[in-house]
């Protein structure tokens, strides 16, 4: 398996191959590979191979024939490999599965040549295979030929000696005709005949599969198309396509992008906090340098991968490289699609994708989600050490969200204000309640977002942190007096007479001062304590204070709620003069409700109602631009502070984490959006999908085959962590402004506590979207995680080690998807789910998925299967991942989809099993590489068949036996030490 390639459905490799056994390189024309690529275009040609009496190389002994198919490059004259059949065992009229395709969009033309090289492939471990024989033809000899066939004979090495024939026959992959199918029969040797697999780096089966809309993201396709029989003798046609996504580099460039705005702008933020004692001076000064050297490596990390060119994933053998590890592995979109007679199309989407991990940092101390529970234990240690405040994560969050908020919501009011502005100098009734109205709603909602007691809080102890303050009762407070004393504001007087306060001792606790310490600036309720506040008397009930949250009871309030309720005061003083306004219309009589008199008759007589409507609102309008600027300056500092003392605790492994946490975000929104991108250009014309979307949003269930066992449970530590980021994303759907592919892409915006992935479409698709898709509404996406190791390493796991990691992921997120279900039974209904032939109940599977998770049993895939299928039918999106996204993930896509034909399409039960191995066989010159996990009784286990044939490799199956006996015998040793001991 090679390491930087893909799954069962790989990219074809071009190897170039040297001229074999002296064969010319012109046709029978004399026209030389020079003239291949004059004319770009021919029509799509894709023809099967069938080899007849074959001579082997010994006489009573058949052949295990293999066919290398190689074209002609036109201009370094050699011969380049274009495909390659499996090895059929031990016939002399072997029939090839694997067809050859050549798209319009291969580089040839009609004179192509063609070169067909049969082997006999003896040991297909060491690679020994020895040449039988050879054949050329033109593609323009096939479109010609009668009856679509061409028969060769193969030439030995002097090309004298025929050694068979060949057979190639012309396959239309196009509509299958009903009538067609009927005239076929159930013998299994005719059955052989007709089942075809044909690769191609574009399909041909349904233009919306390779549309201009897939081909903005999706790109690189590669096919696989076979006939299988069902139960009824009838021929289903399936399709196999594989694409590489765009969004494996676009999207994580985009987040180093929004990392990088978001750090400067915290800089900023510190700086403009501004002079503070020497020691928060101190803490600062080291914040902003650790800041600075993250935003120098993201910047750097950014130019590298702007350097790349190439393909669009990932392989897994650049995991360890550090410029790549924002970029998800391997990364790829897999779609089967079914075509039976008198059945619709039906399509299974899956994404494949290496777990989401910091495998370029390693896992020595685990993976984020051991490393953040330390760490969030060790932080009030740091507060300590550092005399800062700790402040819980709902704490930091909060100061984030109120910053976003206030960040966002200024612009929108002054914009607002100066529309009211402009409506009322075009005496436009109409504009001005209509712009009163939008303004009046961001206000309220600003003045809500402060309506916090944690900026209260932020702001006492932003202002116990400036030089020269004391508490305004500190002249009270005897000497070495231990207990808690409250704090204000001093005046600005004060504060230039006083001087600078003594910075704490080293180790000390804000919350509890030494006797050369001014009295207490903060107390921490370490007890845990808490007292419910009073209402206010603005009806407004105070949170109860945390142990993080200083007490202010004696702080100046005043001079902050006088502040935040200017902003108010003012909008009202607005709204007031707009009624008084409308009073002079004798047009339109509503008014709003009436404003308190003696609030407003200042402000409203001051001003002459006969006048210019905005000479008497300007006034207004810029006051409250004022107040509401003025609550910012004071908001953003105050949040700032919180965040910087967060910051100093988190040092020096808290910016650690937060990088580390940005990679596997980075992975997981990549893969995320890539689906969300499938799922949505799928589901364009489903009415009901769409109705789903915007009423509750979609699940996307990531399938993981992690083990509990050695460094992958760090993978799956930060896997866990990444999937759950996840939740704070939010999908829109925009119109582009062209058709341009680069028009098309996904753009993300917002900041790390909340992204939005916005996903253009074209305006003649934009416009066939509901109407609240349209206007923008977010759409939400519940991602659930399900972890189920199924290799040896979890063998060694289940029986000596601690799995208790898996099955809390698994509880918890079932009890995620359970939330999802329910509220989508109660707002959409059963109609807009799509419909399968299995009828089991929604609900049913559900309950047995809850069973399983609680259920103690080892590889219990059974997990993974009721997952899948539930995700499936309530129209999620799916994805599948291993360590690499190669082996076990190749194992698991290629059985589900084999199970889906059974239980969906009737697939032939003798069929199952060769379904299974066409699909994950990989052929490449002499070699069949099949990608099988070391334990694949595990996940057969869940179709309940198994493959007819393992191809383990003597070596492998050595490396791996003396592995598992080396484990036995230490963990046996250590066994026997502990019990004489």
């Amino acid at each position: 398996m090679e390491d930087g390639g893909t799954r069962h459905l790989s990219h074809e490799c071009r190897v170039d191959m040297m001229e074999e056994e002296g064969e010319p390189l012109t046709g029978g024309d004399g026209l030389t590979g020079a003239g291949v690529i004059l004319i770009p275009k021919l029509p799509h040609v894709e023809f099967s191979l069938e080899c007849r009496d074959l001579i082997g190389s010994g006489r009573d002994r058949k052949p295990n024939a293999l066919v290398q198919v190689a074209v002609i490059d036109p201009r370094e004259q050699y011969l380049v490999s274009h495909a390659c059949t499996e090895i059929v065992e031990g016939s002399r009229d072997p029939l090839f599965l694997t067809g050859v395709t050549f798209p319009p969009e291969y580089p040839a033309s009609p004179e192509t040549l063609v070169k067909l090289t049969v082997y006999d492939v003896r040991d297909k471990a060491r690679d020994n295979s020895s040449f039988l024989g050879s054949a050329t033809f033109s593609v323009s000899d096939l479109l010609r030929s009668k009856d679509d066939q061409l028969t060769l004979n193969l030439r030995s090495s002097d090309g004298v000696l025929a050694v068979g024939t060949v057979l190639v026959s012309r396959v239309n992959m196009g509509e299958m005709e009903e009538g067609d199918m009927d005239h076929i029969t159930a013998d299994v040797q005719q059955a052989q005949k007709c089942t075809l697999v044909c690769e191609s780096s574009q399909g041909t089966l349904n233009d919306k599969d390779n549309s201009p809309l897939t081909g903005a993201v999706f790109k690189n396709p590669v096919c696989k198309v076979y006939k299988f029989q069902t139960v009824d003798s009838k021929w289903m046609l399936v399709r196999e396509q594989m694409e590489e996504c765009t969004l494996s580099f676009s999207i994580p460039r985009q987040l180093l992008h929004l990392y990088i705005q978001e750090d400067m702008r915290r800089i900023q933020e510190l700086r403009d906090l501004g002079e503070l004692s020497p020691h928060w001076d101190n803490l600062r000064k080291e914040v902003i340098g650790r800041y600075g050297q993250v935003i120098a490596a993201y910047q750097e990390t950014l130019a590298e991968l702007n350097k790349i060119t190439g393909p669009s994933f990932k392989p897994s053998c650049s995991k360890a490289q550090r410029y790549l590890e924002f970029i998800p592995i391997n990364l790829h979109t897999q779609r089967m699609r079914v075509m039976c007679p008198r059945q619709t199309d039906a399509f299974y989407d899956v994404i494949t994708v290496g777990a989401p991990a910091a495998h370029f940092q390693g896992f020595k101390g685990g993976g984020l989600q051991r490393l953040l529970s330390r760490h969030e234990a060790e932080k009030k240690s740091f507060s300590t050490a550092y005399q800062c405040i700790y402040y819980s994560p709902e704490h930091t969050a909060k100061a984030q969200e109120v910053l976003h908020s206030v960040g966002h919501l200024q612009p929108l009011i002054s914009g607002l204000a100066d529309q009211l502005l402009q409506a009322a100098q075009q005496h436009s009734m109409a504009g001005l309640r209509e712009a009163l109205k939008t303004l009046a709603g961001k206000t309220e909602q600003f003045v809500h977002a402060l309506k916090d007691e944690l900026v209260k809080s932020a702001l006492l102890a932003l202002h116990a942190a400036q030089p020269g303050y004391v508490t305004k009762n500190q002249n009270q407070t005897l000497p070495g007096h231990q207990g808690h004393s409250h704090q204000d504001h001093p005046s600005p007087s004060q504060r230039g007479q006083q001087g600078q306060s003594p910075p704490q001792n080293p180790g000390h606790s804000p919350g509890q001062p030494s006797a050369t310490d001014s009295p207490v600036v903060v107390c921490n309720n370490v007890d845990g304590g808490s007292q419910t506040a009073p209402i206010r008397e603005d009806g407004q009930t105070p949170l109860k204070r945390q142990d993080s949250i200083p007490c202010h009871k004696e702080y100046d309030e005043e001079e902050w709620d006088r502040v935040w309720a200017d902003v108010a005061k003012s909008l009202n003083c607005v709204i007031a003069m707009v009624d008084k306004l409308q009073e002079q219309e004798p047009i339109n009589n509503n008014q709003e409700q009436p404003i308190p008199k003696q609030v407003l008759a200042d402000v409203i007589t001051s001003h002459n109602p006969e006048g210019d409507w905005r000479e008497q609102l300007c006034p207004l309008v810029v006051r409250l631009k004022e107040c509401v600027a003025e609550v910012v300056v004071r908001a953003r500092r105050a949040m700032t502070f919180v965040l910087l003392q967060e910051a100093a605790c988190s040092i020096p492994q808290g910016l650690f984490l937060k990088q580390r946490r940005d990679v596997v975000f980075s992975q997981a929104l990549a893969a995320l959006a890539c689906g969300f991108v499938m799922r949505l250009y799928a589901g364009m014309e489903d009415k009901g999908f769409l109705r789903q979307l915007h009423l509750v949003g979609l699940v996307a269930q990531f399938e993981s085959l992690l083990s509990t066992y050695s460094e992958e449970i760090g993978m799956l530590e930060d896997m866990e962590v990444g999937i759950s980021d996840l939740h704070r994303v939010a999908f829109k759907i925009t119109q582009a402004k062209t058709d341009d592919p680069c028009d098309l892409q996904p753009v993300v915006i917002g900041r790390r506590d909340h992204y939005t992935v916005e996903v253009p479409l074209p305006r003649l698709a934009f416009q066939t979207l509901p109407h609240e898709i349209k206007e923008g509404k977010a759409l939400q996406v519940y991602p659930v995680l399900f972890n189920v190791g199924i290799n040896e390493q979890q063998t060694i796991a289940d029986r000596f080690g601690d799995i208790s990691l898996q099955e809390r992921i698994n509880q918890r997120n079932f009890e995620i998807l359970d939330s999802y279900y329910k509220s989508l039974s109660d707002k959409v209904p059963s109609e807009c789910l799509p419909c399968f032939q299995t009828q089991t109940d929604l609900k049913d599977l559900l309950g047995t998925l809850g069973q399983n998770v609680v259920t103690k049993k080892r590889k219990n895939v059974e997990i993974l299967w009721l997952a899948g299928t539930i995700c499936r039918r309530l129209n999620g999106i799916r994805f599948t991942s291993c360590k690499s996204a190669k082996d076990r993930t190749s194992m698991s896509v290629t059985l589900e989809q084999c199970a889906l034909l059974r239980d969906e399409h009737q697939l032939n039960k003798d069929y199952f099993t060769r379904a299974l191995d066409c699909m994950r066989s990989r052929l490449t010159q002499g070699e069949v590489v099949c990608q099988w996990d070391s334990d694949p009784e595990a996940a057969c286990s869940v179709a309940e068949n198994k493959p007819a044939s393992r191809h383990f490799y003597p070596i492998a199956l050595l490396l791996v036996s003396s592995h598992l006996l080396v484990v036995w015998l230490i963990l046996s040793l250590v066994f026997l030490l502990a019990k004489y001991q």
